[in-house]
């Protein structure tokens, strides 16, 4: 039966609540349990509505969409193929109670509203909609590099954090991976044509235990976050605020901005990504390819749930200090550099500048290897 807390939610006026399932890979039954949890709700009086479930024709899944309301999807051409998409408006007009809407991570086709499908499930939030939806872990954008060494494999589509953090209610669907790869040997998962590759590849079972250890870490996350919530500010030990300077290094400042959105969310803490612009980084002065790497961290930046601030002033560390002095900053984290000896005499060590500027307040600084 579902939680009654999720159900108190849907009854509940005013913004939609997000129920969401994560999973370690495909496979795992993250859709059968969106539609067990559907059909449960739809017994106790909610009006429930299938805006897309995607069964890659399992017959055990396909059988779970038996009684529940399907909306019809939407259809359109891209390069000459017909396509089958979610249909907001239509849904949006329809109003369920609660809408069910399948990988979470898809990207629409061109020219419907939105370009992702998580911008989708946004709106409709926004309209007072309840949402069952359903992400593997992979998707997740803080994680990406870390799914990145653990597979070899830079997965595309991805979710930003704060539409995970926005979820009211995350559960974890865990299967062994030694049953994962029996259900993708016996055909469960994949057509037989990508079997073989998908265990050579990213079903190997040394991804599989890695990617699951990741996902219960995720949820486990998730859950203390929220129960946090529920503490009252003043009796919280976390961090409250962290900044993170950036330059317009584009490969160490993503590696950062990932691992930073991690330890704000596990401290529950608002971040800011500060970049400072020297006079020798004026927009007149650096490539155009620098310009554009900087834009799209900053970009990333936000999708991760921070603030980007952008400070014009030479002295780079006295900017970083005042800025964290302003935002009581209890955390400053900076890139260690690979400063020849000479380039360190010359333009001297900005961490040994952050100390000497801040160690009168109660900003520590975090030094992270690249």
């Amino acid at each position: 039966m579902p939680e009654q807390a999720f159900l108190d939610k849907i009854r509940s006026r005013g913004a939609g609540s997000l129920k969401l399932y994560i999973g370690m890979a495909a496979g795992v039954g993250k859709t059968y349990r969106m539609l067990q949890e559907a059909r449960d709700l739809q017994r106790r009086g909610v009006d429930v509505l299938v805006g897309l479930a995607v069964t890659h024709g399992r017959a055990d899944t396909v059988q779970m969409l038996d009684g529940l309301p399907q909306f019809p999807l939407r259809h359109s051409f891209y390069k000459g193929k017909e396509v089958e998409e979610f249909d907001l408006e239509g849904v949006l007009r329809r109003r369920p109670d609660l809408v069910l809407i399948d990988e979470l991570a898809h990207t629409n086709v061109p020219g419907s509203k939105n370009e992702k499908r998580w911008q989708d499930v946004l709106d409709l939030l926004e309209a007072g909609i309840n949402v069952l939806s359903a992400v593997n872990i992979q998707h997740i954008e803080s994680l990406n590099g870390q799914v990145l060494r653990i597979t070899g494999i830079d997965v595309a589509e991805r979710v930003p954090d704060r539409v995970v953090q926005r979820a009211d209610e995350v559960v974890n669907i865990d299967v062994p991976a030694d049953e994962l790869i029996q259900r993708m040997r016996e055909g469960k998962i994949y057509k037989p044509e990508r079997v073989e590759a998908a265990l050579a590849n990213f079903f190997k079972q040394e991804n599989l235990l890695q990617l699951r250890e990741l996902a219960m870490r995720e949820v486990a996350n998730r859950l203390e976050n929220r129960i946090g919530v529920q503490v009252p500010k003043a009796q919280r030990n976390g961090t409250e605020c962290i900044i993170l300077a950036i330059s317009t290094n584009d490969t160490t400042a993503k590696h950062m901005l990932r691992r930073v959105a991690r330890i704000a969310s596990f401290l529950d803490a608002r971040w800011d990504v500060v970049y400072v612009q020297t006079s020798k980084e004026s927009s007149d002065k650096i490539s155009l390819a620098a310009q554009r790497h900087l834009i799209n961290n900053f970009k990333l930046a936000t999708e991760l749930g921070a603030r980007v601030i952008t400070l014009k002033e030479d002295n780079v560390a006295a900017a970083l200090a005042r800025h964290c002095q302003e935002q009581e900053a209890t955390l400053m984290v900076v890139g260690k550099t690979r400063r020849s000896i000479w380039q360190t005499i010359l333009y001297g060590d900005l961490v040994k500048q952050l100390l000497r500027l801040t160690e009168k307040t109660s900003t520590d600084i975090l030094l992270v290897g690249i």
